[in-house]
């Protein structure tokens, strides 16, 4: 099991697919930036020991005096920049952890309704197996096109999950698969995809349907139902 655990919070998104000119983790939804429901999640659980938020470059003061601050989230204790890519702010995230946890929780900053029951369970099979990510079941039937529209090969639903987050890994494992992505010039799309490289295996938690990625203004919409949905359940 993991006694320590840091999160690094990647928000260094420009946001291009949102439109207009506010990166979306500063949107608000409900009245609340949209990247303060992720932090307060992990403010609020007791397993995670700090959080480290990488943010562009531009916003550092801006994320310490209107995020952190007045939203009284203790447990960030780092803002630091972000890269071109989620990789590199994830890297940059790391690489700022001061003592060495057993393990890194690693978070989207633009999916504000991960469950702090979730996050305990991909802690916990962590733990247990060294890496972990959150994923759900596709139910939808699924094909294998090509770059001409054409279909080429209906894959097997049973066997495809979509990956989401919070991923968790073992602290050495995720620094030194870091390491080896500068030096081999791996390009992924999520850190479980660095771990798989190293030739480790992933294990694999359930997760929601409303943990979802707030990338396009419909996203957004989608949020303030989930939001709406939240508070009638009290």
């Amino acid at each position: 099991m993991f006694n320590s655990v840091v999160a690094v919070i990647p928000a260094a998104g420009l946001g291009i697919r949102m439109g207009g000119n506010t990166p979306k983790q500063y949107l608000s939804l409900g009245g609340i930036p949209l990247l303060v429901y992720s932090l307060k999640v992990f403010e609020h659980l007791e397993c995670i020991s700090e959080v480290i938020l990488s943010v562009p470059a531009s916003d550092l003061d801006y994320c310490r005096r209107e995020i952190v601050k007045p939203f009284g989230l203790e447990k960030v204790t780092q803002v630091v920049a972000g890269g071109s890519r989620r990789q590199d702010s994830v890297r940059n995230g790391l690489e700022a952890i001061s003592d060495q946890p057993d393990g890194v929780l690693v978070h989207d900053g633009v999916r504000p309704f991960i469950d702090q029951h979730i996050v305990r369970n991909v802690i916990d099979r962590a733990g247990q197996t060294g890496a972990a990510v959150v994923a759900m079941p596709i139910h939808d039937t699924v094909k294998r096109v090509n770059h001409s529209g054409i279909i080429q090969e209906t894959l097997k639903r049973e066997e495809l999950w979509q990956i989401q987050t919070p991923q968790v890994f073992r602290y050495d494992w995720l620094v030194e698969a870091h390491k080896q992505a500068q030096l081999h010039q791996w390009d992924v799309t999520d850190d479980a995809g660095l771990i798989e490289r190293m030739g480790y295996s992933v294990s694999v938690v359930e997760g929601s349907c409303f943990n979802i990625k707030v990338t396009k203004p419909d996203d957004l919409v989608l949020g303030e139902a989930i939001l709406e949905t939240m508070g009638s359940r009290g």
